[in-house]
């Protein structure tokens, strides 16, 4: 079955017959985290199992966004980027469900009883412990599993995953991205912390004055602290080792965020075309230095340290791969 991607209730009911139930989770998925990705391996576990569709109910735009948008968090990935990791999951199916004030103002009887029963057809919901839904989010675990007696489904709350002592979540990513710790967002995640977008043309300063690079244009909202890190990018389906700059360049007083990546072994002069950049370590904050000259030699530094980097992950790989290899004499 091919990965399908449903609108709205209408839509998923000429997508599958009425004899298909489905095992789903439902939320936002902002970043598609360790915690996300505990909770929808089960769906998929339990769908395989029973014979059911494995599927997810997400919101666009998020809900905060409309009902208080001055609140609204920065969002860590477009409902695009959103969709490919749903998809990398195993989910069969999506439905992604327009969020406006008619959607908010939905009980959680109501949203249970038109949604999950008479559209989706559900037989098991796995959600996280603290999930919340309904108008005014006045529902939670126990009335939904009070609902699913009622309408005969299964409700199995997932415990949530915790790293080094922190409860994994989308606003913990988030912190982390601020205070520029991409490593420990990268724990959370499950990978790199990345940035997609359009290359856009520079000024050419990068060129003249500098090393070249490559900027980026990109939609996402939540971004790493000002700083220099140790990225890869990938370019044209191959993957580049970096050193990436995030900030306003303040030693030629810019007043713009710009994306700056400097590609390891790439030399071409390219100005359009998709770029994804992957944030592995941070470097240093970003500086104003006194000219192009004493910039240079920053990046110098910089440039070396981000290889040394690269150099102890891949030392790190291979004494993994190592490890795991069958020792001699082992069955």
């Amino acid at each position: 079955m091919s990965f399908a991607v449903l609108h709205s209730p209408e839509e998923w009911g000429s997508r599958f017959d009425s004899n298909s139930r489905a095992v789903l989770s439902i939320g936002n998925f902002d970043g598609v985290h360790l915690g996300h990705q505990k909770i929808l391996h089960a769906v998929v576990e339990r769908a395989r199992r029973t014979g059911t569709l494995a599927a997810a109910i997400t919101f666009f735009p998020h809900p905060v966004s409309v009902l208080r948008p001055e609140a609204a968090p920065p969002q860590l990935g477009t409902l695009d980027q959103r969709l490919t990791r749903l998809e990398a999951l195993g989910l069969d199916a999506v439905l992604v469900l327009h969020f406006d004030l008619a959607m908010a103002a939905l009980s959680p009887e109501q949203f249970v009883r038109r949604i999950l029963i008479d559209s989706l057809r559900t037989s098991a919901v796995l959600v996280g412990e603290n999930f919340r839904f309904g108008h005014r989010q006045g529902g939670d675990v126990r009335i939904l599993t009070e609902l699913g007696r009622q309408l005969d489904f299964a409700v199995e709350p997932i415990t949530p995953v915790v790293i080094r002592g922190k409860i994994v979540s989308s606003s913990a990513v988030r912190d982390a991205l601020r205070a520029g710790r991409v490593a420990q967002a990268a724990r959370f995640l499950g990978r790199p912390f990345s940035l997609a977008g359009e290359i856009r043309p520079g000024t050419g300063t990068g060129r003249r004055f500098v090393f070249p690079t490559l900027n980026l244009a990109t939609k996402q909202k939540c971004l790493p602290a000002h700083g220099v890190y140790a990225t890869e990018t990938l370019l044209d389906g191959r993957i580049y080792r970096s050193a990436t700059n995030v900030g306003v360049r303040p030693t030629f007083d810019g007043t713009h965020l710009t994306i700056e990546s400097h590609l390891f072994n790439f030399s071409e002069e390219i100005s359009s075309g998709p770029l994804e950049v992957w944030f592995w370590h941070r470097l240093r904050d970003e500086q104003k230095f006194s000219g192009p000259d004493a910039l240079r030699a920053q990046i110098q530094r910089d440039l070396a340290r981000a290889r040394s980097f690269f150099a102890r992950l891949d030392s790190a790989r291979l004494n993994v791969a190592q490890n795991a290899l069958p020792r001699p004499g082992n069955k």
